[in-house]
């Protein structure tokens, strides 16, 4: 792959006219949306997976090799669910903090849970060298400015041996699976957002959220990005071909 190819992949997804007319306008167009459905989020995200968020999390951080006492950093942490379940995870003597560049987001996660929450960009992250054994981030991905820069921040706050876990959502290979989701995750979803939540902003975050998944970096993309910021052991563990869990090892 050449140089100026590398460069194209560290954006996760061009950018979207239908919503931001130039990169330059993503940050805000994004910071925004979650600042105005921050209070709707919990309740959208378990209607569309039918209440089985909680345990895919579980299973999905067990399958990275989370385990007890470790420190962890929650990147992108929005209302805490992913938080939630390192927590139970990690025991008494583990720790989670909450990281998200939304601080109406960090407001609906100190509600219900008791935790440091920072409000920071993940591109940038305010901790010393060598903080953390374990870094999750649950379906952000796609929000981020610069892919090379977020996974280099990654490497540079995981202690030697920590590990991350990117949780994702990935449009189908086949055909059909892309049509049947697409149909579902762009027409259903935020319909449902809609009628459920009374408000246009949530609908317009589940469109929003399925145009990412449809125009982002392809998963080798990402892989190569993970493996050019310095992280080794680099694999993609998936899930009825649409949940896609990213991990990767800081060895030195």
């Amino acid at each position: 792959m050449a140089i100026h190819d590398k460069e194209k992949l560290a954006v996760p997804h061009p950018p979207l006219q239908e919503y931001y007319s130039e990169e330059a306008q993503r940050r805000k167009f994004v910071s925004e949306l979650f600042d105005k459905t921050a209070h709707h989020y919990d309740w959208v995200i378990r209607a569309m997976s039918f209440g089985s968020g909680n345990w895919y999390r579980n299973q999905a951080l067990l399958r990275a090799g989370l385990k007890p006492e470790m420190a962890v950093l929650d990147i992108a942490t929005g209302t805490g669910p992913v938080a939630q379940s390192i927590s139970r995870i990690v025991s008494g003597n583990g720790s989670v903090v909450g990281l998200d560049r939304s601080i109406n987001m960090l407001h609906e996660t100190a509600k219900h849970m008791h935790l440091p929450l920072v409000q920071a960009d993940a591109g940038v992250l305010p901790f010393p060298d060598q903080s953390f054994d374990f870094i999750t981030m649950g379906y952000a991905l796609r929000h981020v400015d610069d892919l090379h820069g977020l996974f280099s921040e990654y490497f540079r706050v995981l202690r030697p041996g920590g590990k991350i876990l990117l949780m994702e959502l990935t449009s189908p290979d086949s055909r059909l699976g892309f049509i049947l989701t697409k149909f579902y995750m762009r027409r259903i979803v935020p319909l449902i957002a809609r009628l459920g939540t009374g408000s246009k902003d949530a609908k317009t975050l589940m469109t929003y959220f399925w145009d990412t998944i449809e125009h982002c970096v392809r998963p080798d993309g990402i892989i190569e990005q993970m493996k050019l910021a310095g992280l080794e052991d680099v694999r993609r563990h998936k899930v009825l071909g649409i949940f896609s869990e990213y991990t990767g090892l800081r060895k030195a």
